[in-house]
């Protein structure tokens, strides 16, 4: 196989600057959508029983799909190591692998716990990661955030503990408040404005603290939501499409010229 070959495999597949790239993209998105549909469909017992063997033929022509992807994926990188044992590589895998291993034990009842592995076809909604271009950055803020996050849930823990002790003394076991842990409860489902109504409080002074915790709950729902968009905002960096085929290192800025990674050349 010719390297001019395996060049141009890499721009149409791990590309979406060109024309190739742009169309090979929107394919396998709309065929990863139809095998999440199919995979939906197919828990349905009612249409499971009617167009069974209409979903099972689609899946094979999903799983021959994604199979002739994934070595096709291998074929274009020169280091297929670090394909196969990437992220994408792992999750890519995962996503053809169920249909085979379905055939390999058919009808075994011993080892019926193997039909679960089938679920795994469900993975394949994680390949539309591929066409999240701003993942990363998001990534990046959560990261950069991560302390003000964790000092943050540090204090809500501290106040859903104290809360939870306070209504517990307030309102006893007689009143669904049986101990401290699961006043906790009660307190976490109450702060984050949940409200499942399996434990009510029943006293005046019960039901003003439950006011005071929900009026909280919509503040301290606001604070991470700011915390992190306030970092994302300042994650400004122009990236391309540009996917090294030594390293399979991505998000390159738009102006690289050569792999931050390994110094491969990107043109």
């Amino acid at each position: 196989m010719s390297e001019n070959f395996r060049k141009k495999l890499h721009e149409i597949i791990y590309e979406a600057d060109t024309p190739a790239g742009k169309l090979f993209d929107v394919v396998l998105l709309i065929v990863i959508l139809i095998s999440v549909i199919t995979v939906m469909l197919e828990s349905v017992s009612s249409i499971e029983k009617v167009y069974g063997e209409q979903l099972n033929v689609i899946e094979w022509i999903v799983t021959i799909f994604f199979t002739i992807e994934y070595f096709l994926r291998i074929i274009s990188v020169k280091r297929t190591i670090n394909y196969i044992f990437s992220f994408y590589g792992i999750i890519d895998l995962l996503s053809t692998l169920p249909k085979y291993i379905d055939i390999l034990f058919p009808g075994l009842g011993f080892l019926i716990s193997i039909r679960s592995l089938r679920l795994l076809r469900v993975f394949r909604i994680l390949k539309l990661m591929h066409f999240v271009g701003a993942s990363n950055q998001l990534l990046a803020a959560l990261i950069k955030s991560r302390v003000k996050i964790a000092v943050f849930l540090f204090s809500v823990i501290i106040l859903c503990v104290i809360m939870g002790t306070l209504m517990y003394i307030v309102e006893g076991s007689e009143n669904g408040f049986t101990n401290i842990p699961v006043s906790i409860y009660w307190t976490i489902v109450t702060l984050t404005t949940v409200g499942f109504g399996d434990i009510i409080p029943v006293t005046p002074l019960g039901q003003f603290i439950s006011s005071v915790i929900m009026i909280l709950g919509y503040g301290i729902i606001a604070v991470p939501t700011g915390l992190v968009t306030a970092q994302f905002m300042k994650e400004n960096v122009q990236e391309s499409t540009q996917v090294c085929r030594v390293c399979n290192a991505d998000y390159h800025k738009d102006s690289a010229k050569y792999c931050y990674k390994c110094g491969n050349n990107l043109d």
